[in-house]
């Protein structure tokens, strides 16, 4: 009976394939145009560094998915290492940014729908009538249940996959029978103050860039919470995670290097939701990459539909939060817990007016406190003095202590540099910048009240 059920199990290159299906989704079609306007013809190098450092943390999440092989990852991780306190703090934050990210690839689809139709993507009614109408058919979708939502996220995945190739082979074969662009054009772009466009390169522009390029690798975060049904996890996720981060590295620096020498200004200047779109000027081309782009945003947000709410539902299982947000419909919906993600899903893109560069950027930073915590449970897990019994793994000085510390310097490095006034700011029609109440109040409410409220809830129940 062993040996029959090992053979069923996920084995080495399919864990590689998931780690790449799940982080290859919007993300590159949505964040090259904002990372170029921040570094201009750096955009490509900046991918590069992003990836090593999502390869970074993404071990220490494959070393913790060794130790700890219950679902709910980063949740499951804290609350095994440091105990109900630390846990429950990241499972909603948990929550918050996992929503985030859903109203981020929401906002997408959206615009993206919008302008393929001839809509004005930036009217804030139409875009909200959108994102509410786009809720409602996620709502129904899973409602129908699971047969559909498998036959929806294999569609998308060969509409993004071969979006993304189409764009690389095109973009080559146009950067051989042309001269190319000049990049210095980029140095002469101007607003409308007439100031550059592309900011002096400071390390404050580095990371704001890099978190922006960070946010298409983001996913790997989730790979590990399958690992009970992986073969040897402990051996296969470190090695199989950076891999897959590697290809995907290679995919993404092909993508931004040929975009920015088919059309630099394009990449930096255009207001289309799908900037890859404005690089091309063969109309076939445009509507390849827009469509694909479109299954890929649209598949991704049937997934996000179908994942967010069972992490609030994990916690609503251990009792962290109140048990009704467990109940589910016949067709296995947990709908609670499906309408309360979803509302925050869309409360936080409309607190940055659906500017996407702002969502994308805070979708990235909302998920830095697992990123923290994570290597510090590892490291935990190493010594033996975790709060809840783990599994006995293989231990590895390097996969679960090294790697885990530089992690967590990166981590910390990045969050002291980060441009935070800037990002919860909004500039007004005379030029002058105001600060975005909407946004604080919204991040105030998912990192502080919400889960203040979980632990007074909590000790009431004690």
């Amino acid at each position: 009976m062993g040996n029959n059920q090992n053979n069923e199990k996920m084995k080495f290159w399919s864990i590689v394939l998931l780690t790449i299906n799940g982080i290859i989704g919007t993300g590159i079609f949505l964040s090259p145009g904002a990372v170029a306007k921040l570094v201009g013809d750096k955009a490509a190098m900046i991918y590069l560094a992003a990836a090593a450092f999502a390869a970074v943390l993404a071990v220490s999440f494959a070393a913790a998915s060794k130790y700890v092989v219950k679902s709910g990852a980063a949740y499951a991780y804290s609350k095994a290492a440091f105990g109900d306190e630390v846990g429950s703090y990241v499972g909603i934050t948990r929550v918050v940014s996992a929503s985030i990210a859903w109203g981020v690839l929401a906002t997408g689809v959206v615009k993206t729908a919008l302008s393929i139709f001839g809509k004005d993507s930036s009217d804030m009614k139409t875009v909200t009538i959108g994102f509410i109408t786009l809720m409602v058919v996620l709502l129904i979708i899973n409602l129908i249940g699971t047969k559909l939502l498998t036959i929806i996220s294999n569609i998308s995945t060969i509409g993004k996959i071969g979006a993304l190739g189409i764009t690389i082979i095109a973009g080559i074969f146009i950067l051989v029978f042309s001269d190319g662009a000049n990049l210095q054009d980029l140095t002469i772009l101007k607003d409308a103050d007439g100031k550059n466009i592309i900011p002096e390169f400071t390390t404050s522009v580095f990371v704001t860039a890099l978190v922006g390029a960070f946010y298409a690798f983001t996913g790997f975060e989730s790979v590990a919470s399958g690992s009970a049904d992986m073969e040897k996890p402990e051996k296969n996720l470190p090695r199989a995670i950076p891999l897959a981060i590697g290809i995907i590295a290679c995919i993404y620096f092909g993508i931004v290097f040929v975009s920015m020498y088919i059309d630099p200004v394009a990449m930096v200047t255009s207001k289309e939701p799908v900037v890859l779109a404005s690089v091309f000027k063969n109309q076939i081309l445009q509507k390849i990459i827009i469509i694909g782009a479109l299954m890929s945003m649209f598949g991704i947000n049937v997934a996000a539909s179908f994942l967010t709410p069972r992490v609030f539902e994990a916690m609503a299982q251990e009792k962290q939060v109140p048990e009704f947000f467990t109940k589910r419909t016949k067709g296995g919906l947990p709908l609670t817990s499906f309408i309360l993600t979803a509302g925050i899903a869309v409360i936080i893109p409309l607190a940055f007016n659906y500017n996407m560069a702002g969502i994308i950027i805070i979708s990235s930073i909302s998920r830095f406190i697992q990123f923290i915590i994570v290597p510090l449970a590892v490291i935990t897990f190493y010594f033996g003095k975790s709060k809840e019994d783990i599994l006995n793994a293989n231990k590895n000085v390097i996969t679960d202590v090294i790697i885990p510390i530089i992690g967590l310097f990166l981590t910390i490095l990045l969050l002291v540099k980060f441009n935070w006034a800037q990002q919860f700011s909004t500039k007004l029609d005379d030029g002058t910048t105001t600060l975005n109440i909407k946004a604080v109040v919204s991040m105030v409410i998912g990192y502080v009240i919400l889960p203040i409220c979980l632990r007074i809830y909590m000790r009431g129940k004690k």
